[in-house]
């Protein structure tokens, strides 16, 4: 009876890890288009990125998405966190690049209503996908979604970053501020993109227990 109710509770788990990726990539496929637009008509070299970072985002979400169609979704554990630690690193590349330039050529970004509404509804709804990823994902034992809930929260960093430099450039005339500060995001992103390429993501070592317990019961039961 347990058995039957445990592996009912791990379908319903992969249902709901489904979900919350499939309404990811979809607001985050929304976000990077307008984000690239607003940011190529303001010439902010920060909401361009930020348009990026949900590309990328995109592709961490999809890499998820497709273990959880897989009929054994653990055995691809290890080739998805390779995947999602592809992304940290390219996140952290373009936005080091794009600050670094912004920086260096004394950008003035323009004013940005669109920017400035679209970065503040992303900091409302991403922790909360996060939140929902991270619980069902430490429930299962899977790296994967943690590693992507992590992912998720940094675009929660990005777009508290990119609002406040946006702000702050409006306000203040302070066209520096998303630069620096897509410059700790970029530190932060090469962290969780170490964890996730050698598998450190939170979740591993609940994987493995749970791995361990279930053969415990094979056991018991042969």
């Amino acid at each position: 009876m347990t058995a039957t109710l445990a592996l009912t509770r791990r379908e319903t788990l992969h249902r709901r890890i489904r979900l919350i990726v499939g309404i990811t990539i979809a607001y985050n496929l929304i976000e990077a288009v307008v984000a690239i637009a607003a940011g190529s008509v303001a010439s902010s070299a920060a909401l361009i990125g930020f348009g990026l970072d949900s590309t990328i985002e995109v592709l961490s979400a999809g890499a998820v998405a497709w273990q959880f169609t897989r009929r054994d979704p653990e055995r691809w554990e290890k080739p998805t966190l390779r995947v999602i630690g592809v992304a940290f690193f390219a996140l952290a590349a373009y936005v080091t690049a794009t600050s670094v330039a912004a920086l260096v050529m004394v950008e003035r970004p323009e004013h940005s209503t669109v920017g400035i509404v679209l970065t503040a509804v992303s900091v409302a709804v991403m922790p909360f996908l996060s939140l929902a990823e991270r619980r069902a994902g430490r429930e299962l034992g899977s790296a994967t979604a943690v590693a992507d809930s992590k992912q998720t929260l940094i675009c929660t960093y990005l777009s508290a970053a990119v609002l406040i430099g946006l702000v702050a450039n409006s306000l203040f005339g302070w066209w520096w501020a998303d630069a620096v500060a897509g410059l700790v995001i970029a530190a932060f992103a090469v962290r969780e993109g170490i964890e996730a390429w050698k598998g450190d993501a939170c979740a591993t070592s609940v994987g493995m227990l749970l791995e361990d317990e279930d053969d415990e019961h094979h056991d018991h039961d042969h």
